[in-house]
């Protein structure tokens, strides 16, 4: 099967064709652990766990390996624990666990590796100082910069020149400094934070060092795939391929660059200030399942802005339980996912192409290939959820009624009476199916016996 993908770094979308089939090798920039993952921090996560599914299915579970890391050393860590009282170390174990868990709840597979910044410190201390002896790096004041015009390249993934970004943004002016866009790779730590020890003193690696570092050890000097949100483009990804090929000149360092775009709350940016922020598991304990979740996630293509609202998770929830209805709580289906689904996928991850799909073979009664097909996108595990159950009742009365309001509508052309036990019966949360083979009922998770009983 061929893949498509677009390429930041061309600008094109691109027929993907890894270094070594049989290892295909793919870093995604993780987060920072200082507190719970907010709703747009499970974009990436789904979008590259998409491609993750994708990958292993092409070329063998065997033959991928998936890198994303854990930031465990940041000054947002560092302010967390002074303002809490609570170890640093305590503070990074707990939230590492709550990503995780979120993650999880969302139908995330878990990388291959998902290292931690806190272990590589030596592997960083040695590509800096190979930095500094190639003349790409210099140390003053227990800091250690990267010389950025140094690169000439540097700029070629955002599209600007570095002249540009000096007169476009607001650069750190510091004394230690060549040039005003160099960037740090190594600070100096006081007594109350974090450090190490390195040739320039006991200090921290900078932010941007530690991908470079990891993606190095865990994956060598050219690897296949690198993704991340767009927001980390500049400086984050700028400044990892300047390190990276730098310190590496012979390998290419990633060879594909994926960016998802951000993602939005009822049309406006997801911010503290406007009252629309909040976590995944804010959600989840809303109630929220976290397959609606990653099914609203996948209803946008990931180099578009996502839009989370109410009415698409409402419309996913109610998708969701029809589609598990239709599968039923049986074994795990032994077909494997619908081509169609699949070959939209491989079109640089039309996820809303795959949906498409979904609904298709809903409509068409292809109830193992929808099972297949759910549980490749992570929509489904190996049995349907408790809350997508449609709760035993007995209906039987209400098909007779409605069958007979039927049939004599036919005759007097008047579906007044149809009309109506439809709308009672939709309002309980029953969905009405009708048919030339006759009327069939199916109660939703939400149910509620007593409307029936009020309008009946």
């Amino acid at each position: 099967m061929e893949l498509f993908l677009t390429n930041t770094a061309t600008r094109r979308k691109e027929l993907f064709t890894p270094l070594k089939a049989a290892d295909v090798r793919m870093y995604v920039c993780g987060p920072t652990v200082y507190d719970r993952a907010h709703l747009g921090n499970a974009r990436p996560v789904i979008v590259f766990d998409v491609l993750y599914r994708l990958l292993r299915h092409i070329y063998g579970a065997d033959h991928v390996t998936y890198v994303r890391n854990f930031t465990d050393v940041d000054d947002k860590i560092n302010a967390r624990a002074a303002d809490s009282g609570r170890s640093i170390g305590a503070i990074t174990a707990e939230t590492t666990q709550w990503f995780l868990d979120d993650m999880g709840a969302v139908g995330a597979m878990e990388p291959d590796h998902m290292p931690r910044a806190t272990q590589y410190i030596p592997q960083m201390v040695a590509m800096i100082s190979d930095l500094i002896d190639k003349g790409h790096a210099y140390a003053k004041d227990g800091h250690v910069l990267f010389r950025v015009r140094s690169y000439q390249d540097y700029g070629k993934l955002s599209g600007r020149s570095v002249d540009d970004m000096i007169a476009g943004a607001r650069v750190e002016v510091a004394p230690f400094k060549e040039d005003p866009m160099d960037f740090v790779l190594w600070k100096p730590s006081d007594a109350a934070q974090p450090g190490w020890d390195s040739p320039w003193g006991r200090g921290r690696p900078g932010w941007h060092i530690e991908c470079s570092a990891m993606a190095h050890e865990l994956l060598g000097e050219s690897f296949d795939i690198h993704g991340g949100g767009n927001d980390l483009m500049f400086p984050h990804h700028e400044n990892e391929i300047a390190q990276s090929c730098c310190a590496h000149p012979g390998g290419g360092f990633a060879q594909v660059w994926l960016h998802n775009e951000m993602l939005q709350v009822e049309g406006k940016k997801m911010s503290k200030s406007l009252g629309n922020f909040f976590t995944v598991r804010d959600l989840l304990d809303q109630g929220v399942p976290g397959e609606v979740i990653r099914f609203v996630m996948l209803s946008t293509h990931y180099r578009k802005p996502m839009d989370w609202t109410e009415k698409k998770r409402d419309e996913a929830m109610a998708t969701l339980q029809k589609w598990y209805t239709q599968v039923g709580s049986g074994p795990a289906a032994a077909a494997d996912p619908d081509p169609g689904v699949v070959g939209c996928l491989a079109d640089d991850l039309n996820t809303a192409g795959a949906i498409a799909g979904l609904h298709q073979l809903s409509l068409t009664g292809q109830a193992a290939a929808l099972r297949a097909s759910l549980q490749f996108l992570g929509l489904m595990g190996e049995t349907v959820p408790d809350w997508a159950l449609a709760p035993q009742v007995d209906l039987s009365d209400w098909v007779a009624r409605l069958s007979a309001a039927r049939q004599s509508a036919l005759q007097s052309k008047d579906f007044s009476e149809v009309d109506r036990l439809k709308a009672l019966l939709t309002g309980a949360g029953v969905e009405v199916r009708m048919s030339k083979a006759g009327v069939d009922l199916v109660p939703g998770s939400g149910f509620d016996a007593a409307r029936l009983e009020t309008g009946a």
